[in-house]
């Protein structure tokens, strides 16, 4: 639902045939995409294997050499910025606030695609902003500088900003990266709410297996370039496939209570003597 209660237009974001390089090297070479819309969907992929790539050409920030981006059916590289702002929301890796910026000036940037010339600040934003950091639990920290807070603080703030866009997609690389475990679940928690409570599609980069396991509505696995896995985490979680797309030697078991996937690394020499074990 909106702000103002109407309900939230599904939103399509399609990848066709997605050639990105840089410097002449090839990054993803015919990449097709599709994000379910209300849905947590995760990349997953080594270092390098070109998953921000992906994420950064869906959200428009990459040109792609071949192939195109369809949002709502129409080039995303050809509409402009303001539109794609006030359909789509970015939060890229690492970002960093101006020194003394407070939560609720941070916040409130992300109102940026309504503004104008013609339409200033408005009830409308100033609702907006208030439910964003509502949602993302940062209302106490309204007025405190963004720097004075803790790295599970701000990126709520940053998160609280991409949500004041009222947008119905949102893109987010590496969100979790240097964050304590219990703050990294607090903020899946969060973007598990945004997609199912409130209509929001998300597709987030994450590092962390389990994580991304135990989370995503839609599990995707990237290799040198290519999608080699996408699906349900109880289909594509596998030993078979963390070899293949990570040459992790592991085992993946259940867990009791969510039914979910989780990875269990083998440490060296003990791959060998499961392995004879099992065919003994």
């Amino acid at each position: 639902m909106t702000q103002s209660g109407s309900p939230r237009t599904a939103a399509s974001l399609v990848g066709d045939s997605l050639h990105v390089g840089y410097g002449g090297k090839s990054v993803l070479a015919g990449v097709d995409f599709r994000l379910e819309p209300g849905k947590l969907t995760i990349l997953l992929g080594p270092n390098g294997c070109g998953k921000s790539t992906l994420l950064k050409t869906m959200a428009r920030t990459l040109s792609p050499d071949r192939g195109q981006v369809l949002l709502n059916g129409q080039a995303i590289h050809q509409q402009s910025t303001r539109t794609v702002a006030r359909r789509l929301g970015l939060l890229p890796q690492s970002p960093a606030a101006p020194d003394g910026l407070t939560v609720r000036e941070l916040v409130a940037l992300g109102r940026f695609p309504y503004q104008s010339l013609m339409r200033q600040w408005s009830r409308r934003d100033q609702v907006a902003v208030e439910t964003a950091m509502a949602q993302a639990a940062v209302t106490e920290f309204a007025d405190r500088p963004v720097d004075q807070l803790s790295g599970g603080q701000r990126q709520r703030c940053w998160i609280a900003m991409v949500l004041a866009q009222e947008t119905e997609l949102l893109l987010l690389d590496e969100p979790t990266t240097f964050l304590d475990l219990k703050v990294q679940v607090d903020l899946l928690e969060l973007l598990l709410s945004l997609a199912h409570e409130h209509g929001r599609t998300l597709l987030v980069v994450l590092h962390d297996l389990n994580l991304a396991a135990a989370y995503a509505d839609t599990l995707v696995m990237m290799q040198a370039g290519r999608i080699c896995y996408q699906g349900e985490a109880e289909k594509v979680f596998t030993e078979a496939s963390l070899a293949e797309v990570f040459d992790l030697e592991a085992r993946v078991i259940l867990d009791p209570d969510s039914g979910r996937p989780v990875c269990l690394p083998r440490r060296m020499g003990q791959a060998g003597s499961v392995l004879q074990t099992a065919t003994a």
